[in-house]
């Protein structure tokens, strides 16, 4: 275009283009100032995401010290200063537009003034303005395309630079310590020698301040010091998790912040006290540290090898990671085992030796295995059902549990699990909504148990809100014994007073469902309400006969029926070994059944199954179905079963009891022998077992020795153990 305008005539080009330049200068300085509002967007936003994820896994604090009203504030400041900027985005984004829309109008209106006056003395044809006209219409297009180019590619830059800054942190790691392979004749089996090692925060402050050390590496080497002392510091350091600032520490005559972390993160096990869980199973967790490098690669068929073909190259010319994540990734050796059964194996031995196994036992029982792919263990399990149920016929025994029998009422299930007399799967039949269900409705309508049910649960209201009405909200007591929360407390003694007054033809559907709902939790056994009578119990019997043979099609696979020679695979593997309801009233019930159904186990040999399917429980994000104690342990028995050299905990058994610290302790001593330990403890007491002793104070390391030459009057170790 401009090229045809210049033949034209030289005067109407230099019209043409006579305005950019000014936008060359402007539009770069105005956009500018639009992508430091973009950055300061950015920031704001994901200050804003993390502390979204601090309020989640902070949820249990904000409730426990009621400052949601405090945290609401805090969003809504957050939000509005996201708004602030946003809005001011905008305004320079009009700006920029409202300058060069008005700039590229300006060439027509010169060409009509201008051109027109030319034509006007003769000085032009009309012809050649005509012509550059239209040419100058043709050129605003490309030209608006290449400015809204340039604005999303500075927005896309300003984000770029962003997200770069997260992986690029000051002291990041150098790329090649992370990915070079150890020397397997490498042995960080030596001295251990600190020489004026300082370190500081980002804010100056001196964490560690000269410490000067020595001790042998396979030694078992305790460090003490008081709160705030540089302890936990140091420890983090001698695991080159943190880097001197100045100093250097040396292993086996290595310098270690140059060893590459395929050194390190095998050869040197880390706990610190609070323990990060993955959100996965207890075995991918417990295994988590064996998973260095591909050892094996992933079996495909031809059409899935093209796929991971093909996405190999994309991450290879894409500079990512052409590892394949499905590849099995176990190093076997590391943990000293020969393949998969033995690695089971050694796991349940770390565990034990962490005193966990007998939680990893209870993990198993309450686990929920498919039949389909643990064939073995659910026929075993139906064994045990059956050694159980031989058990149950000693007259002792048999009073702890009722088990599940076709023709009878289990006084010890709830009315709905009578009902069922099957594990729901899925919400269809879910026990706390059966009133809800069309399907129960009907049932309950064709053995004429609706109307009686409704007078049931008309008595079961009216004493819930006699016995609970002048408790306070949230009283133990609603939990405990109450169908009825303090919540719906109110609803049903409006419910209860409006059919006083107008009768029950009053409610409607949805508040005749709600009452209904009340007896489906009852339970004879344990509720002694009297309101469950001999007729209804029978009734309930026949709706279970109908219940069953008329299930419609669509809902048959919303429910597993109880089979006495059936695995229940919507169960866990104690429920199915049950196969019944513990007696409720029995002197320690749950106890003494929780020990038979452990004779019948381990009669039977298959403790070791059901540990291994405790592997497979699924800890929750973050851990959060684990105990702090389990947590604790967990990360223990991960750094243990990869046999590293020397293992570190940093109070890492600080959150347990003393029973179980000195439990573990004494399982880790012994687990390495000839290994080294460098363990912060908690109490300065705990060091007299070790071989040598760190003192620090202040960041610095005030003595060192054996406990029999630090333990004297006038030294730092005896005042920390007398101020204990």
């Amino acid at each position: 275009i401009l090229t045809f305008l210049l033949l034209q005539n030289w005067f109407m080009a230099l019209a043409a283009t006579a305005l950019y330049p000014i936008q060359f200068y402007i539009i770069p300085k105005l956009q500018r100032r639009v992508n430091q509002f973009g950055k300061e967007r950015v920031r704001l936003v994901r200050s804003l995401s993390d502390r979204i994820g601090e309020s989640v896994s902070g949820v249990e604090e904000i409730h426990a010290h009621d400052t949601s009203a405090f945290e609401l504030a805090q969003f809504s400041g957050r939000l509005g200063a996201i708004y602030d900027v946003r809005l001011k985005i905008y305004i320079w984004k009009f700006i920029i537009k409202f300058l060069n829309n008005t700039i590229n109008q300006l060439g027509p209106f010169c060409f009509y003034s201008i051109g027109g006056y030319l034509v006007i003395k003769g000085e032009l044809e009309i012809g050649t303005l005509m012509a550059a006209i239209a040419a100058h219409k043709g050129l605003g297009g490309p030209w608006k395309e290449l400015l809204n180019y340039y604005q999303r590619q500075a927005d896309a830059r300003i984000k770029f630079e962003q997200v770069m800054e997260q992986f690029e942190p000051a002291g990041m790691m150098d790329e090649e310590l992370q990915s070079a392979e150890p020397d397997p004749d490498q042995t960080l089996l030596g001295d251990i020698i600190g020489a004026n090692v300082t370190l500081q925060d980002d804010t100056g402050t001196v964490l560690v301040d000269g410490a000067t050390f020595a001790f042998p590496g396979t030694g078992h080497i305790a460090i003490t010091g008081t709160s705030g002392s540089g302890k936990g510091d140091l420890a983090r350091l001698l695991a080159r998790l943190i880097i001197p600032s100045s100093g250097n520490i040396t292993v086996a005559g290595g310098r270690l912040s140059g060893l590459p972390q395929s050194v390190t993160g095998r050869r040197i096990g880390y706990v610190g006290s609070s323990a990060h869980m993955f959100s996965t199973s207890v075995r991918d967790n417990l295994l988590y540290g064996l998973k260095h490098r591909p050892m094996a690669p992933a079996e495909y068929d031809d059409d899935e090898k093209k796929i991971m073909v093909a996405r190999a190259h994309e991450a290879r010319v894409s500079g990512n990671s052409t590892d394949d994540p499905a590849a099995n990734w176990i190093d076997y050796q590391a943990a000293g085992v020969e393949g998969e059964g033995d690695l089971t194996q050694r796991a349940v031995d770390v565990l034990r030796l962490v005193d966990m196994e007998g939680d990893i036992y209870d993990m198993g029982l309450r686990a929920i295995v498919d039949p389909a792919s643990r064939a073995n263990l659910t026929q075993r399990v139906l064994e045990a059902r059956a050694a159980l149920r031989d058990r149950l016929t000693d007259p002792e025994i048999a009073a702890l549990v009722e088990t599940f029998d076709a023709g009878r009422y289990n006084d010890n299930a709830t009315l709905g699990e009578n009902l069922l007399f099957g594990a729901p799967v899925g919400g269809a039949f879910d026990i706390n909504r059966l009133a809800e269900n069309n399907y129960v409705l009907q049932v309950l309508d064709q053995t004429k148990l609706t109307d009686d049910l409704l007078d049931a649960a008309l008595q079961v209201a009216s004493l819930m809100v006699e016995l609970f009405a002048d408790l306070p909200p949230g009283h133990e007591f609603f939990e405990q014994y109450s169908f009825i929360s303090s919540d719906e407390l109110p609803e049903f003694q409006a419910l209860l007073s409006r059919i006083g007054r107008d009768g029950m033809a009053s409610l409607r559907p949805e508040e005749r469902n709600t009452l209904l709902s009340l007896p489906f939790k009852v339970s004879p056994a344990r509720h002694r309400l009297g309101v469950i009578s001999d007729d209804i119990k029978s009734r309930v019997l026949e709706a279970r006969r109908i219940f069953a043979e008329g299930l419609p099609t669509e809902l048959t696979d919303s429910i597993e029926f109880f089979n006495a020679e059936k695995y229940i695979s919507a169960a866990s593997l104690q429920d199915n070994i049950l196969f019944g309801k513990l007696a409720y009233g029995q002197a320690r019930g749950a106890e003494r059944v929780g020990v038979l159904i452990a004779e019948v186990i381990d009669s039977l040999g298959l403790r070791a199954e059901v540990l291994e399917a405790g592997l497979d429980f699924q800890v929750g994000i973050g851990g959060s179905r684990l105990s702090g104690g389990q947590r604790q342990k967990m990360a223990i028995a991960r750094a243990i079963i990869r046999q590293p050299e020397i293992l570190i905990l940093n109070e890492a058994t600080a959150g347990l009891d003393p029973a179980s610290e000195v439990s573990v302790m004494d399982s880790i001593f012994k687990e390495f022998e000839g290994r080294g330990i460098i363990w912060v403890v908690g109490r300065a007491g705990m060091a007299r077992r070790f071989d040598r002793v760190l003192v620090m104070r202040g960041g610095k390391v005030v003595e060192q020795g054996t406990f029999e030459e630090l333990d004297v009057e006038g030294r730092a170790l005896r005042e920390l153990m007398d101020a204990e």
